[in-house]
């Protein structure tokens, strides 16, 4: 294809693989923890340090990198102060990043002028510098999610237990925390800061829909995500859209379509086996359905 022979896209299309694939899985465990909203959380603070490292002629990049792990690690400390009440972590945290940001950006014109490819993503924007954070990022998000797998699929499902088991609530969510903000601010420059949430829960809204387990929601989550933004890059550049737009109004149609067929094909299942008798009829499904996350930890459901 033309667009390959340019180093920009090439460069382009391999960060946007590699986020792809990390930020789907970290999806996932998001969408099943209830804090889908992190994900814009520490995309807005990462914007204050972004905002930061320009205005102090610094690596926009590394500044938005090292705010959004500080964002990480903070939003877990009020999260535990708030117990009960944790989504108001998140909450707190996004309102003094996006205050923060609005204040640094004020205080420079041209700042503001050159804030557009990190808030919608570019393609031009992926340096090498860049590309070697993504892969750093995705390597240690690899090595995470491998090895401490069975942990964090009890932490997701049922803390309490978790905790009961004798495992290391506090680290591993800590842990978690801090990963979902490497992740998220590395796939800056690919999606932008606006619209870095759909690359994590798009694909995850999908596969936790219409897969039957814990492993089958992963693997539809990386495939939905790569396809996304290999197509909404190819579209970005044959229409010369901005690639963050065209790749979340992708996923976003992906998503409804897989929506839509998984319900014709319920529909049309339940014409071709109606029940025989009520006891049939009224009998439970097999395999519980993974977008209710308790109902199927009930059931004795594990991740294979």
């Amino acid at each position: 294809m033309e667009m390959l022979h340019y180093d920009f896209m090439q460069r382009a299309f391999f960060a946007g693989a590699l986020i792809a694939l990390i930020a789907s899985v970290l999806g996932v465990y998001l969408l099943l923890r209830r804090q889908a909203l992190m994900a814009d959380m520490l995309s807005h603070v990462s914007l204050a340090g972004i905002a930061a490292g320009a205005l102090l002629h610094w690596n926009p990049t590394a500044t938005g990198f090292a705010v959004a792990l500080a964002g990480s690690v903070a939003v877990e400390w009020v999260r535990r102060t708030y117990k009960t009440y944790s989504e108001i972590s998140i909450a707190i945290i996004m309102i003094g990043g996006l205050s923060s940001a609005a204040i640094l950006m004020s205080r420079s014109n041209a700042l503001n002028k050159s804030f557009s490819s990190y808030l919608f993503g570019s393609v031009v924007a992926v340096n090498r510098t860049e590309l070697i954070l993504m892969a750093a990022a995705a390597a240690v998000g690899a090595v995470f999610f491998l090895l401490l797998r069975r942990p964090l699929y009890q932490l997701t499902f049922d803390e309490d237990t978790a905790k009961t088991a004798g495992l290391p609530v506090k680290w591993l969510s800590m842990g978690f925390s801090v990963l979902t903000g490497m992740i998220v601010s590395a796939a800056m420059p690919i999606v932008g800061v606006l619209l870095v949430s759909s690359l994590i829960v798009l694909p995850a809204s999908l596969a936790i829909r219409i897969a039957p387990s814990f492993a089958a929601a992963v693997w539809i989550a990386m495939t939905v995500a790569l396809g996304g933004v290999f197509a909404g890059l190819t579209a970005s550049y044959a229409f010369s859209m901005p690639p963050g737009a065209s790749i979340a109004m992708t996923l976003l149609l992906i998503l409804l379509a897989g929506i839509g067929a998984q319900k014709a094909f319920v529909k049309l299942g339940k014409r071709i086996h109606r029940p025989r008798d009520r006891s049939e009829k009224e009998s439970p499904s097999r395999i519980p359905r993974l977008s209710n996350k308790y109902s199927y930890m009930q059931s004795g459901g594990e991740e294979k």
